[in-house]
């Protein structure tokens, strides 16, 4: 029996994913979590294989946190379900540590060979995702504005496109304004941008968010 831990800030997300898994009748959830806080809380306190992760849950970055978790607990295997279905998203994802990136929206038909692959010590990617690994490989391979970003740089440059304020971007990461200002002049910086309606305008180009994308 795979045990399974759930993190996600949704309670209905988080009531699908166990039905599925428990209908599948390998799989136990024996822990879920609604926040990063909760989620290393719940790391720390029960034994899984497996963590069912939410990329963008309040409080500290999806990717610092599969880094603390994969540091904490290098055994436990990340399987992140997230609504990004961006590619520079799930590359960062993995280089932090995760074992898979599955889409929500295909979480139905892929959670459970998601999990069983993962639990199993594989790496699982969906078929619309490796499709876009391999186009990628005939990009060129000059180093992009967005991909100097740190990946705390990357999620407040996404929040920031997607039209969030400073104050709002402050609240859902836990953190003051003032950090957040800071961080938005890091990244006018590094990416050689003027304002934020330049920043708006590059992530449209790159389609680094889509027109349903939820922060």
């Amino acid at each position: 029996m795979t045990r399974v831990l759930i993190a996600d800030d949704h309670a209905m997300v988080r009531d699908g994913l166990r039905h599925i898994l428990r209908s599948a009748s390998a799989f136990e959830v024996v822990g879920e979590a609604n926040d990063g806080a909760s989620t290393i809380a719940l790391i720390r306190s029960t034994d899984a294989d497996v963590l069912v992760l939410d990329l963008s849950m309040p409080g500290r970055n999806g990717v610092e946190l599969i880094k603390q978790i994969k540091d904490e607990k290098p055994a436990l295997r990340i399987l992140v379900l997230t609504m990004h279905a961006e590619q520079q998203y799930a590359v960062r994802a993995f280089k932090a540590g995760a074992s898979g990136y599955v889409t929500k929206e295909s979480a139905s038909a892929e959670l459970v060979s998601a999990v069983t692959k993962v639990a199993s010590g594989g790496v699982y990617v969906s078929v619309s995702m490796a499709e876009r690994f391999a186009l990628s490989l005939n990009e060129p391979v000059d180093t992009l504005p967005h991909q100097r970003l740190s990946d705390r740089e990357f999620d407040v440059f996404r929040r920031i496109a997607a039209g969030q304020t400073i104050t709002e971007i402050a609240q859902e990461l836990c953190v003051s304004t003032k950090t957040i200002s800071t961080y938005k002049t890091r990244i006018l910086e590094k990416m050689q941008m003027p304002h934020e309606a330049a920043l708006v305008r590059y992530a449209m180009r790159h389609k680094l968010f889509g027109e349903d994308d939820e922060i």
